[in-house]
């Protein structure tokens, strides 16, 4: 063996024993992450956390998960908050507000909402309005049912942000009207609605029977929709209705004073507006509008020497659980290394690595900033109008009809996006080297896409093992501390089979972007003498800034004018939140997997089973019953 070889092999083994340390140390850290992120869910063991599935009307069925404080029993029964995530949310995203509703001694049941989750479809088209997304059949279940003995039933409640706010003030509305005709108390003691104000109209608050506490962030981005098109609660009609429905008739108001408590919990009249200065999609997450949410519940329940309202822990979990999801991220790249390295089948994926191309000069580089510029620009103008063609083209998912074609209504925007862009993306690729590339002894073999049917078989069976080890970890995990892997509305939900079917429905259409990008990255943005760091950063900014315009555009329009750029496609605005951190960091995945195989395809593969099954998990999914 010749000296050359020896260095080589050396080379080898001393990636191998990296890959073996750095996998060992993810998963201690998302093992130590998830245990103590389950330590602060269950307050130290004193609450006991349990998911439920509920059977309900029309074969349907609600998923949950249950909050019981050890101090809830049969001998001292607690009140109970139903809690009821809002549009493309499922539970994990509000265990905030139910963690600390079961730190104060309060039982709290959070939901996916049907379509959502892992809840079923519902057969209504406005499952928030009808059916409370689900969370009527949990009242009934708890009020109705000696099964949660624990639970006091004169004292029940419910919460939810957004289209879960609209389903609780529907609720207070529904069961006051039952109970108005049945001449019994509603069964909803009270209800607190955050983000949601469209339906505090004068029919829906006359049947209401519940104390009501309201929550609207003063810079919500759907405030156009408002009486008066802005979130300024103070003199707003949605407002002054609900506070005037529990005054008397004598007493007249004209303005709402702010976090103000008017009327009676006992009589179940009491009313408070809050107006944090919050945007809507981080209004859950504002210790702020927790804290006013806290003392109401504190309040109408008339719990005494808890804990204060702003005593809180919920974003501990959340950095843990943020860690945890960093870690899983991290450790696939390792473990492909190990595969790779030790599996003689996937063994010869393993090629040289291509030569970087020259960094660009003069008219190279202008040619190279243009491209770069006019992907971005055209990432960004075409993000509306293909959602909006996504609503035409898939007409039952955007009128929440079941269906097995294409069913996600918001994913059909993003997957139209995806596909168009890639397609540019190749276009764009070739044109630099068409007009530029070639000129400077770019070829095809410096490209790393030379490969064979019988390689690129092996190439997807590593993704595969890749994408069930991932998810197999979580699926542990979620078993062992019953926590996933997230941060905010931003998470990686457990292994769905039901959704599984879908992976081949989006995943070809999705990959043409992930190759486009790996292409990219790996053959136009890496260049001879460029550190690694750079390249990558160039890569992940190229991928997501034309998404990243469309957020300066709408908030900025948003601070300037009072009222978005984009209003009746504000929904899919918002869905940039989520979407932006995942076009920012798969660039530096398919440069990692590029890097061990010289080629651009284990990348993209892996890369697109991981990252649609979380935009299916995530996403309301209109799959028939």
């Amino acid at each position: 063996m010749d000296k050359t070889s020896q260095s080589e092999d050396s080379i080898s083994e001393a990636r191998l024993r990296f890959s073996r340390r750095l996998l060992a140390a993810c998963i201690l850290i998302i093992v130590v992450a998830s245990f103590l992120a389950s330590r602060v869910q269950t307050s130290g063991g004193r609450v006991r956390v349990t998911g439920i599935k509920l059977p309900t009307q029309n074969g349907q069925w609600v998923v949950a998960d249950l909050y019981r404080p050890l101090s809830a029993t049969s001998e001292t029964p607690a009140p109970l908050v139903v809690v009821v995530p809002g549009f493309q949310r499922s539970k994990e995203t509000q265990l905030n507000i139910a963690m600390e509703l079961a730190r104060r001694g309060i039982v709290a049941i959070v939901i996916d909402p049907y379509a959502q989750g892992s809840s079923s479809s519902s057969m209504s088209r406005r499952a928030a309005t009808t059916e409370g997304y689900g969370m009527f059949a949990v009242v009934n279940y708890a009020a109705d049912t000696d099964i949660l003995n624990y639970v006091d039933k004169t004292r029940i409640g419910v919460t939810g942000h957004s289209a879960g706010g609209n389903a609780a003030i529907q609720a207070a509305s529904h069961f006051g009207d039952e109970a108005r005709k049945a001449g019994t108390p509603s069964k909803l003691h009270s209800v607190y609605v955050s983000g949601y104000v469209l339906t505090l109209t004068e029919k829906v608050l006359r049947s209401v029977r519940s104390n009501v506490g309201i929550s609207y962030a003063f810079h919500d981005e759907g405030a156009y929709r408002n009486e008066l098109k802005n979130g300024d609660m103070r003199r707003a009609p949605e407002a002054l209705r609900v506070v005037r429905s529990g005054l008397g008739k004598s007493e007249k108001i004209e303005e709402v004073e702010v976090d103000r408590y008017y009327g009676d919990a006992a009589a179940k009249t009491l009313r408070v507006i809050h107006n944090e200065r919050l945007l809507h999609p981080f209004q859950p997450y504002s210790i702020e509008a927790t804290t006013h949410q806290l003392a109401y519940f504190q309040k109408v329940f008339d719990l005494e020497n808890t804990l204060p309202a702003g005593d809180q822990v919920w974003f501990w979990k959340e950095l843990l659980s943020l860690l945890a999801l960093v870690a899983a991220f991290v450790s696939i790249v390792p473990l492909a290394q190990l595969l790779i390295g030790h599996v003689s089948f996937f063994q010869v994926l393993a090629h040289p690595l291509p030569p970087a191309a020259p960094a660009p000069q003069g008219r190279g580089k202008v040619i190279f900033w243009t491209l770069f510029i006019s992907g971005a620009v055209i990432a960004c103008f075409s993000y509306i109008p293909l959602t909006e063609l996504s609503q035409k083209l898939f007409p039952e998912a955007t009128a929440r009809e079941q269906t097995w074609f294409f069913p996600q209504r918001m994913n059909n925007g993003v997957m139209l996006w995806a596909l168009f862009n890639g397609v540019v993306g190749f276009a764009l690729f070739y044109l630099g080297y068409r007009i530029h590339g070639r000129k400077q002894g770019a070829t095809p073999a410096t490209w790393g896409i030379a490969t064979s049917p019988r390689e690129l078989q092996r190439t997807f069976l590593l993704a595969i093992v890749l994408f069930a080890a991932f998810y197999a970890l979580l699926n542990v995990v979620y078993a062992v501390f019953h926590v996933d892997y997230r941060f905010l509305f931003l998470g990686v939900r457990v292994f769905q089979p039901a959704l599984l079917w879908l992976v081949p429905v989006y995943a070809p259409v999705f990959f043409v972007f992930f190759l486009s990008n790996s292409l990219r990255v790996n053959a136009a943005m890496r260049f001879a003498g460029q550190p690694e760091w750079r390249s990558m950063l160039l890569a992940g900014l190229g991928n997501s800034l034309g998404l990243v315009f469309i957020l300066l555009a709408q908030y900025v329009t948003f601070a300037l004018t009072g009222t978005v750029r984009w209003t009746d496609g504000w929904l899919y605005i918002n869905l940039l939140f989520a979407v932006v951190p995942m076009m920012f960091v798969l660039p530096y995945f398919n440069r990692f997997f590029f890097r061990q195989t010289g080629r651009i395809y284990l990348g993209p593969m892996t890369t697109c089973l991981i990252f649609i099954m979380i935009l299916l998990s995530n996403t309301v999914c209109y799959l028939p019953l």
